[in-house]
């Protein structure tokens, strides 16, 4: 084990802190800056801020030639009110790190630290912490941002703690393992009129109560396979909070999901449709637009190879668990620029869910997602 039990202790008050100062995605102003004052006293060679956003990058330097290999974490927190009597719980309302992001981060700060006390032998390691991770933006961002060329991967590696799965079993296997995803907003628009005489006004009512169960109907989910498709309706809003006015505008969201993002496209254009004919039957005008875009996320079968090496070494248990899942993760980005692979680390079986207000990062998860990332990169880069 490269990390002493002061480590461990100074590492859990830390990721402590951070989960007292949650930001949102795009936001994460404070939260990088924190880190950025951690790397830096790990002694890294370069420190790279501002990718994509608020991101922040430390690079550890080998003495010889090889590869980059590039660990991310993720900067940001959720727009959710925690429900905690911990004395470290979110000191910001309304806002909470409850996906766990605070403890990925941790992992990553112990990296930091063990690359700092022993550089690579070659190569390069690169420590990611990537904003705007939940609304799908910040992958996408980073990837962009011309600095992020000076520090691109030749593999790249993520993980995520996931409630249910028992406490430090890992689930990890090759293709796709979050689905695609991408929130789609749909304006319908006619006229308000008084409430007594709606007769002389074009109400979006019908054609919103029609539209919602035909676009849920596009796919309810099944088996997790390249064919599958589903369509959630999340928000619905038709007309004013008035009771004297009847409406002139709806608006409904609906989240489109797929396993792979060759499916998506075909998936938007069947629901675009629906939208537009319930429109013109309505006689409105419609608007399309969409938020929160995640591409699917696939491990690469030479990336996975390199963590089950890894995990056999540290005899962390690991299987293939229930993957894929239906949850998205903007880490397919990277996977796009380089052969990438995620695992998922086991928070208990019990264990509040992700999102959940009463979630917490197990802080005893922070040295093992840490010993296997390490022995991961001390296999490539020595």
């Amino acid at each position: 084990m490269f990390l002493t039990n002061q480590d461990l202790v100074e590492l859990t008050e830390w990721r402590r802190k951070l989960h007292r100062m949650p930001e949102l995605s795009g936001q994460e102003a404070e939260t990088a800056q924190e880190v950025r004052a951690f790397l830096a006293s790990t002694g890294p060679d370069r420190i790279v801020a501002g990718l994509g956003g608020h991101g922040v990058a430390a690079v550890y330097e080998g003495r010889e030639p090889g590869p980059t290999v590039m660990v991310r974490a993720e900067l940001d927190g959720l727009p959710i009110e925690e429900i905690s009597d911990a004395p470290h719980r979110s000191a910001v309302p309304g806002k909470g790190h409850l996906c766990g992001h605070d403890g990925h981060m941790a992992i990553l700060a112990a990296l930091a630290r063990g690359l700092g006390r022993q550089r690579p032998q070659r190569g390069r390691a690169v420590l990611l912490f990537q904003p705007a991770e939940e609304d799908g933006s910040g992958a996408a961002a980073t990837v962009a941002d011309p600095k992020f060329s000076d520090i691109a991967p030749d593999l790249a590696f993520a993980l995520h703690n996931v409630p249910g799965l028992p406490f430090g079993q890992v689930a990890l296997t090759e293709g796709p393992v979050n689905c695609a995803s991408r929130g789609m907003r749909i304006v319908l628009s006619g006229k308000t009129a008084h409430a007594s005489m709606p007769e002389t006004g074009l109400s979006p009512v019908d054609a919103a109560a029609r539209l919602m169960p035909a676009l849920t109907a596009l796919g309810s989910g099944g088996t997790l396979d390249e064919g599958f498709a589903m369509a959630t309706v999340t928000h619905a809003r038709i007309g004013e909070p008035a009771f004297g006015v009847a409406p002139g505008r709806a608006e409904v969201w609906v989240t489109l999901r797929t396993l792979v993002d060759r499916r998506m496209a075909d998936l938007c254009a069947r629901a675009e449709d629906l939208a537009r004919r319930a429109a013109a039957e309505g006689g409105l005008s419609v608007e399309i637009a969409y938020d929160d875009v995640f591409h699917h996320c696939e491990n690469a079968p030479e990336a996975v190879a390199h963590l089950r090496g890894a995990l056999e070494a540290e005899r962390v248990p690991f299987d293939r668990g229930n993957l894929p899942m239906r949850a998205s993760e903007d880490f397919g980005r990277f996977g796009a620029k380089a052969p990438a692979a995620m695992f998922f680390l086991g928070a208990g079986e019990n264990h509040p869910s992700l999102h959940n207000p009463d979630y917490d990062f197990p802080d005893d998860l922070i040295g093992i997602g840490a010993r296997v990332f390490m022995r991961t990169l001390r296999n490539l880069l020595g």
